[in-house]
């Protein structure tokens, strides 16, 4: 019985620790994020866009928003990846035309946004999403590649820092209490 009182409480401890040390557990869902296209420049020719875009993940449960000046400019989603090349808005999806529009992203898959207009969309005026999984799909706990090479780095026959002896240390033990868990369960 106090072996499992113990057990609970390293448990307990790793499920404090863990996010610090970059694990990420089954079911620790991440809340999804709120994209503002073009960051503080907004929907507008002079953003960069695709740089922007570059940047960022998204994933199923995110959220973009595209602000912009209604009176000037409006949003409409294609089909396809060659009418978003072509910048062919003559048959959209839907449009978008509030100066302040919220798309949650709710399916894998890529969606295409440009602009109305032909012309701003040849500027560069557009967006395509690739959208990933969500990450509360995962089923088990995922270790940083990090991890793998700090443990070896803490049994390997040179002498490294205190740091990271204490982190191999720690690992070490982690695995081991982990193993001993997975037997007894």
């Amino acid at each position: 019985m106090a072996v499992m009182t113990v057990l609970k409480m390293v448990i307990m401890a790793l499920v404090v620790i863990a996010p610090s040390l970059g694990l990420k557990w089954a079911g620790g869902a991440q809340q999804p994020h709120h994209h503002v296209v073009g960051d503080d420049r907004g929907w507008d020719p002079s953003s960069d866009i695709s740089t922007w875009s570059s940047r960022r993940s998204f994933r199923v449960g995110d959220k973009i928003w595209f602000a912009y000046s209604a009176a000037q400019e409006s949003i409409v989603e294609l089909k396809s990846k060659d009418e978003y090349e072509s910048c062919d808005v003559t048959s959209p999806i839907k449009m978008y035309t509030d100066g302040l529009d919220s798309i949650e992203l709710v399916e894998e898959g890529i969606r295409y946004f440009v602009s109305s207009k032909p012309e701003s969309c040849k500027k560069g005026l557009k967006l395509h999403v690739e959208v990933m999984p969500s990450d509360t799909e995962m089923s088990e706990v995922t270790v940083p590649e990090t991890f793998i090479s700090t443990v070896a780095d803490a049994v390997a026959p040179t002498t490294p820092s205190g740091s990271v002896q204490l982190y191999g240390s720690f690992m070490l033990l982690f695995i081991g209490l982990w193993l001993c868990t997975s037997v007894a369960i």
